[in-house]
């Protein structure tokens, strides 16, 4: 996704879209179109960029993957550096829609923890460069709930009717079911995917809030909601802000997610690009852009320098332990995900 959901209002939006389009300021020599999902950069390292290079970055984002991977490919826009996910990345590669990079021109990949290098979703990090990660947890508010919380179990605990709150995300929600059962939340199991539906099902008489997706975040510290699903940016940020939440990754395990950096195959300005790249995984680029969007970062230099609390912070940094209880999505097949796809309309028409 994955990851801190923050998105531009409609007005921002058409500015943003209005600068795409204009081209380049007679500011600068030349430039480079970033196709982001959401606002996680922040703006002192565009402006950082800009400066140094002379190199004009014409941000659009994007909300939704597919709706990211159906424009990349359709080539109606020409992008030079695309953000994408850890589940759509092999099929970005296989149908040649990103290129292999020149990692001579991207030395800073160097600064990267190789525990997120060489995953298979890109071996050898042939196309991709990463550029954040996280997990889906849970956080609670521990002045109401004061059971240890440790399992997706207690989003079925009858003493939180109402002040549950889940995703309205097939796979992250389908996936917290998946999980609690004992099941991969990439299974391609008709039964076990017709389990996780059931127990969604049996849940809904307790979430209201049916479900959602940034309300969440308001919701937790005004006291609307006990529980959340939630991105682990937005939970350790929470967590910060407010001594009464915690976040969690549950003893079943969740999603790990990935996000990296790519050129598309039919980019503009590769050397742009490169230089891009470069300068965001960069140590001191990672720490600002950590620090600002609130997600780990996988530059194990800049994590040297950041607070203990978020070093340390197993919820955040991952002990072996966890990480093996977490999964990345795959990118399922057309007739699993239909399955999935036939579930979650059954639970959202029970609304």
């Amino acid at each position: 996704m994955k990851r801190l959901f923050k998105l531009l209002s409609l007005s921002m939006c058409i500015v943003m879209i209005g600068i795409f389009f204009t081209g380049c300021s007679k500011n600068y020599s030349e430039e480079i179109n970033f196709f982001n999902y959401g606002e996680n950069i922040d703006e002192e390292t565009i402006k950082e960029f800009e400066k140094k290079y002379g190199i004009k970055v014409n941000i659009e984002t994007f909300d939704d993957m597919e709706a990211m991977y159906q424009k990349v490919s359709s080539g109606g826009v020409k992008y030079d550096v695309v953000l994408v996910s850890d589940a759509l990345m092999p099929r970005m590669i296989k149908n040649n829609l990103v290129q292999e990079l020149n990692k001579d021109n991207i030395p800073n990949i160097s600064q990267m923890d190789e525990e997120y290098l060489n995953l298979e979703i890109d071996p050898g990090n042939k196309y991709s460069v990463p550029y954040m990660f996280g997990t889906v947890g849970l956080i609670y508010n521990k002045d109401v709930v004061k059971e240890e919380v440790d399992s997706w179990d207690i989003l079925w605990d009858e003493k939180y009717k109402d002040k549950i709150f889940m995703f309205d995300t097939y796979r992250d929600t389908l996936g917290v079911a998946l999980k609690k059962l004992g099941y991969s939340l990439n299974s391609t199991d008709p039964k076990e995917i017709e389990e996780a539906k059931e127990l969604l099902l049996s849940q809904r008489e307790l979430v209201d809030p049916i479900y959602g997706v940034d309300n969440g975040t308001v919701m937790i510290p005004a006291g609307e909601s006990d529980i959340n699903m939630i991105w682990s940016g937005e939970g350790l940020n929470l967590q910060d802000e407010n001594p009464n939440l915690v976040y969690v990754v549950p003893k079943e395990g969740a999603n790990f997610w990935i996000d990296s950096l790519c050129i598309p195959t039919n980019a503009k300005n590769v050397e742009g690009a490169e230089k891009f790249i470069n300068f965001v995984s960069d140590k001191e680029s990672a720490l600002r852009i950590a620090d600002e969007i609130g997600y780990t970062t996988p530059n194990k230099e800049a994590r040297l320098e950041q607070p203990e609390s978020v070093r340390n912070n197993p919820n955040a940094y991952m002990p072996k332990e966890i990480m093996d209880r977490c999964e990345i999505y795959v990118d399922l097949s057309k007739d699993v995900k239909r399955l999935y796809d036939d579930a979650w309309l059954e639970i959202k028409s029970n609304e």
